[in-house]
């Protein structure tokens, strides 16, 4: 059996279109939607519609910025466009038109935190999977996906503006994860809660990570814990106990899928 895994398309259509080949399954980890460009500012949902300006505004802000600062730019720069929602749900569905329509079968795909999983459904097909807080059998083996970041324990979204990140509190996050209950492959858009694992050298800070997910490696002990989400993270795979934590790389860069065998 050969499985091919990918996380963080934002927007790479051509590879994503590629990823499959040579599979019996494509799984995809979430981050389809390509909302700001960090290399080109002028692309991406926010250097098209805000401009290359605020873009890079944003991008200063993410790594640079006071606490809420980036909220309050970030907020006030969307209330200048008219009937803001809307052009943002139509950037996005455009982006999936396309995402979407890449994804050969069979294809299991997770929302990650910058996706919109409300518009989901609309594209689950015959041979395209949207399998968010299941189990499903795959080759004789169980894969088990969670779906979206955790938010850090105690803290509430803050909706920004138009586009709100895929975010789920604590409690609910872990929650889903115990729900699956045991599985051979556990799938995410973040990792475990593993320090090396989370770490971006780039933006030098700790990125979104699960204790929950941890647990579960710890305790059911899954043949791998599959992940994306930290583009450049410290390091790409730790093996705790048994199993082996990885980090199946930043696609919209590499276009290449990690691939599982058994």
């Amino acid at each position: 059996m050969r499985v091919h895994v990918v996380s963080d398309v934002h927007g790479n259509v051509e590879a994503l279109a590629r990823a499959g080949e040579g599979a019996d399954a494509l799984v995809v980890l979430g981050d389809l939607v390509e909302y700001v460009d960090y290399g080109d500012p002028a692309a991406g949902i926010l250097g098209r519609v805000l401009g290359s300006e605020v873009s890079e505004r944003f991008a200063h802000l993410r790594t640079h910025g006071a606490p809420g600062e980036l909220i309050a730019y970030i907020r006030g720069a969307w209330s200048r466009v008219q009937d803001a929602d809307a052009v943002v749900e139509d950037a996005v569905r455009e982006q999936y038109d396309l995402l979407f329509g890449a994804m050969t079968a069979p294809t299991y795909a997770i929302p990650g935190n910058v996706d919109m999983p409300r518009l989901w459904p609309e594209y689950e097909r015959p041979g395209l999977s949207l399998p968010d807080g299941n189990v499903v059998p795959v080759g004789g083996l169980r894969f088990g996906f969670v779906g979206g970041a955790p938010l850090p324990a105690g803290q509430m979204l803050r909706r920004s503006g138009p586009w709100t990140p895929h975010l789920r509190n604590a409690e609910e996050f872990a929650a889903a994860v115990h729900a699956l209950g045991p599985v051979d492959v556990l799938c995410s858009h973040v990792p475990p809660a593993v320090p090396e694992l989370a770490f971006d050298v780039v933006s030098r800070r700790p990125e979104a990570a699960a204790s929950a997910l941890l647990d579960v490696v710890h305790r059911d002990r899954p043949r791998a814990a599959l992940f994306g989400h930290v583009h450049q993270p410290l390091a790409a795979r730790v093996r705790v106990g048994r199993t082996e934590c990885v980090n199946v790389g930043h696609f919209r860069r590499t276009g290449v899928p990690y691939v599982l065998r058994w």
